[in-house]
């Protein structure tokens, strides 16, 4: 099976395990995908993560702790500007303070609020909730 986008692959996996109730799913590594899972972890929507390697591009462990009501990649990834981050927020999250953008910007991948905090923009990657 060839994988055109990992990154939504893995969060359209992630999304349907969490319906299911798993612990934990396997997913197929990516270096933006471990980026974007850091700041998933550190925001407190899963669990420990772990790079299993496979001798080929690698997995990634997740476990899930239930806390994602719906999550999904952004795309086209949009290019944002600072100031112009609350609108799309308010287009792809259901409430405000409630859910996050994750971005890519030149500091890293980060969440909506880190990027209005260090005044930066970047280009939407994916959102949860």
């Amino acid at each position: 099976m060839t994988r055109l986008n990992t990154l939504a692959d893995a969060l359209s996996a992630i999304m349907n395990a969490e319906m299911t109730s798993k612990s934990h799913i396997i997913v197929p590594a990516s270096k933006l995908l471990g980026a974007l899972l850091r700041v998933m972890q550190k925001e407190g929507y899963i669990g420990m993560f772990e790079f299993i390697d496979d001798g080929r591009s690698g997995k990634f462990k997740i476990q899930l702790l239930g806390r994602i009501n719906k999550c999904g990649v952004i795309s086209p990834r949009f290019p944002v500007k600072y100031k112009e981050i609350e609108s799309w927020a308010k287009q792809y999250l259901p409430a405000r303070d409630f859910g996050l953008l994750i971005l890519t910007t030149p500091h890293g991948v980060m969440t909506h609020i880190e990027a209005k905090e260090k005044k930066t923009g970047g280009r939407l990657l994916a959102y949860v909730y």
